[in-house]
């Protein structure tokens, strides 16, 4: 028995699975843990803001997989997952944030009982979700099992969309189009950078074209002049100035399923600098579209970027791209491949990536960003947002 609606056939479901365990197989794991929220929503429907407390879908090799986490938070998982209830375990409340006793000894348990406890177990232990202390619980509890590192073995299984999340990211896209022309119709000297934001907000989660908006996984970064500089600073309650720049990178998102775009706003006549570095990033942006397509690899892309930025007096020291798609807080990328020298990973149709060739200047910075789609024949630009520097004067 499920009450929940799914977003996906469940069919879709069982093809995830059924990738994910054949990865496993190569990599000799038995059971993978996986606590990812991103993870765990692709492999089974869930979808909670439960994941600042311990929570899992254990996946063995056979049968469905387990979700597990607290016990008031199982209702939410009946109303998401696709499994059965008898699928769906929570743990007791005098688990949560005791510094006496910690869930993964619920969590073993549940491992003893379904006869997992000699098995080789994969889990994600470089991310956010997963703590020392969760780690260091598992192996006391389950001395007899091999524990071992599974970082990424779902996250690569998400690289390539399928038809069905290929539309809800252009639903995304809708919503960040939309986005970005509230901002450049509010945004005036003397706005206040907090009430600019909560307009953003409100055509966020409005939605477009009939389609509502879900919350990004990282706040609108909008910072305005020198705080332009650097690339994660947030908002404060200033007010925008003429003569000064503000960067927006901001997400529009359907059912957790992000399309990103940034763009920057100048209020008054930019100086040179500000054009010529428009110039020459919109110029490297279209030579990097060009090697965006099948049989490439990640860093053809930036590598024809970087050759072309280069050329017109301008330097970037870090990646120009990430992948993007279905993401909870606090990081909207993927966590696989980058737009960077080195990253060899082979381009296919159905990859969607954040195409990123930010500039942060000594006074200012500039983003003019593309979320983009991996097709048959080269890419597709999934916004259409005018690919420009934004000037109001």
């Amino acid at each position: 028995m499920t009450l929940a609606t799914l977003h996906f056939p469940r069919t879709e479901y069982t093809d995830r699975i059924a990738r994910t365990r054949k990865e496993m197989a190569v990599r000799g794991l038995e059971l993978l843990l996986v606590s990812d929220p991103s993870n765990m929503s692709w492999l089974t429907g869930y979808d909670g803001w439960s994941f600042y407390v311990h929570q899992g879908v254990l996946l063995s090799m056979e049968g469905d997989p387990i979700w597990w986490g607290r016990g008031m938070d199982a209702m939410g998982a009946k109303r998401t997952v696709m499994m059965d209830h008898d699928h769906i375990i929570g743990y007791e409340d005098t688990y949560v944030q005791n510094p006496d006793k910690h869930p993964m000894e619920s969590l073993a348990n549940l491992i003893k009982e379904r006869g997992w406890e000699n098995s080789s177990i994969g889990v994600e232990l470089d991310n956010y979700y997963y703590s020392a202390q969760a780690h260091l619980t598992l192996v006391e509890e389950l001395p007899n099992a091999s524990i071992g590192n599974a970082t990424g073995l779902v996250n690569w299984q998400r690289a390539v969309k399928s038809n069905a999340e290929i539309e809800f990211m252009k639903r995304a896209a809708r919503i960040v189009e939309k986005m970005h022309q509230t901002i450049f119709e509010r945004a005036e000297p003397g706005v206040k950078k907090n009430e600019l934001v909560a307009d953003i907000y409100h055509a966020a989660i409005m939605g477009a074209d009939g389609h509502w908006g879900d919350y990004p996984a990282i706040v609108p970064m909008a910072p305005s002049g020198m705080d332009a500089t650097a690339p994660h600073l947030t908002w404060n309650d200033e007010r925008l100035r003429k003569g000064e720049c503000t960067f927006f990178e901001i997400a529009g998102v359907y059912r957790r399923y992000h399309c990103t775009q940034s763009r920057t706003l100048f209020l008054g006549q930019p100086p040179q600098k500000y054009l010529d570095a428009e110039k020459a990033v919109l110029e490297a942006v279209l030579v990097g579209l060009e090697q965006a397509k099948p049989g490439n690899h990640c860093e053809d892309i930036a590598n024809a970027f970087n050759q072309t930025l280069n050329r017109l007096g301008f330097s970037k020291d870090s990646r120009c791209g990430y992948s993007i798609g279905l993401s909870y807080p606090p990081d909207w990328g993927e966590r696989t491949m980058s737009f960077r020298r080195g990253d060899f990973t082979v381009l296919e149709s159905g990859m969607t990536f954040h195409f990123m060739p930010a500039l942060w200047l000594d006074d200012g910075g500039l983003e003019i960003t593309e979320p983009i789609l991996i097709t048959d024949t080269g890419v597709e630009c999934l916004c259409n947002t005018p690919r420009r520097l934004m000037v109001k004067k």
